[in-house]
Formats: structure tokens, C-alpha cells, sequence
């Protein structure tokens, strides 16, 4: 058996750079992918070479094109720019925006980030009302990244827009009151020097 691998040595490589490569491709991010490359490469070349390489030999390649495929792995990033394309712990989704995907009641409900990764889709219940699908949200609370607590941007815009008006309206209000006190306390204290100046 271990004499059948060792003849068949770079078929052996070929097969498991591929299935590592498809593993990679099923989790991105499991950096499987610079060894998947680096046998597949090793294997490649003891397939393609008419002469019959050593098992020395071939490690040697793997290894050469392991060391080049984890250098262009670590300088392009392939999985979003440097350092951003860690993975990100729950916390890091408050605040985050997004739409909702499914209606979201204050019982659940389905909601995509922007920029959510792999996975944009989260489970989600609304901090307030009813979300309707399409809707801009943003994440009030990530919740331990199971159940997002989200509310609609509208709803917040407006809430804001809302508040400075009515804070805007009761400062009106509260002007024309007093000046309105101010005008009958001066017509008051006017009126009975009128009445006086009669008589």
C-alpha cells in the first residue's frame, strides 16, 4: 500500500491540493488554500515531468511553491483588503447597516448587512413596530450575533427630524405665549389709567 502512494506519489499531491482547495472554497478564510495550491503544484509537476521524481524532490517543490503561494496569498489579500477580512466578533455588527430580507417583528425576522461577509444574512427583531422587507436598518444591538435588535433608518431619520421640529414648535409656542402675557399684563395695567383719567 505505502509502496503504491509512493509510486503514484504526484497523482497522490494532485488529489489533495485539489480537495484542500475545495475546502478552502466551501469556509473561506481557513488559509487551505496556499497548501491546497502548493500540492497541486508539487503534483502537477510530477504528473507533467516524463522523468520520475523522488519523494525528496517533490517536497522540495511543494515547498518552493507553497513559500510562493503564501506570499501572494499574504500580499494581494484576496478576501477584502488588509486586515479588514478578519473575522469579526459580534460586537463589531452594532451600528452596522443594512436591509431586511424577510419582515421583522419584534419576534423575528431576517435582515442583510452590508458588508456582512459570508454570511450577510442574520436573524433580527425589530426594537420597534413592524420593518417591512426592502426597508433600511441599521444594528441597535448585535446581541451576541444570534438575534440582531434592529430599527429602520427612516424610522430614526424621522425621529430626529420629528424631535427638532416639536423642540422648534414649543419654542415658538412658548414665545408667542409669553408675548401674548406680556401684551395683556401691559394693556391690563394700561387699561385702568385710561378709566382713571376719565374720571
Amino acid at each position: 500500500m505505502l509502496e503504491l502512494l509512493v509510486d503514484n506519489l504526484p497523482v497522490v499531491l494532485l488529489a489533495a491540493g485539489l480537495v484542500l482547495m475545495v475546502l478552502e472554497a466551501l469556509s473561506p478564510g481557513a488559509h487551505l488554500i496556499v497548501i491546497g495550491v502548493a500540492l497541486v503544484g508539487a503534483g502537477l509537476v510530477g504528473v507533467l515531468l516524463p522523468i520520475a521524481l523522488s519523494p525528496f524532490v517533490l517536497a522540495a517543490i511543494t515547498l518552493v511553491i507553497g513559500i510562493a503561494a503564501a506570499y501572494v496569498y499574504h500580499e494581494f489579500d484576496f478576501y477584502g483588503g488588509k486586515g479588514t477580512a478578519q473575522t469579526k466578533d459580534s460586537d463589531s455588527l452594532s451600528g452596522t447597516t443594512g436591509y431586511v430580507a424577510k419582515t421583522v417583528t419584534s419576534r423575528g425576522g431576517e435582515v442583510k448587512l452590508n458588508q456582512g461577509g459570508f454570511a450577510p444574512y442574520y436573524s433580527a427583531r425589530a426594537y420597534e413596530g413592524t420593518i417591512e422587507e426592502g426597508e433600511e436598518i441599521i444594528v441597535l444591538d448585535p446581541g451576541g450575533g444570534n438575534v440582531l435588535t434592529v430599527e429602520s433608518l427612516d424610522a430614526i431619520e424621522s425621529d430626529g427630524i420629528d424631535r427638532e421640529l416639536a423642540r422648534e414648535a414649543a419654542a415658538n409656542e412658548e414665545d408667542v405665549a409669553s408675548e401674548n402675557t406680556t401684551t395683556s399684563a401691559e394693556n391690563e395695567t394700561a387699561e385702568p389709567e385710561t378709566e382713571t383719567d376719565k374720571s
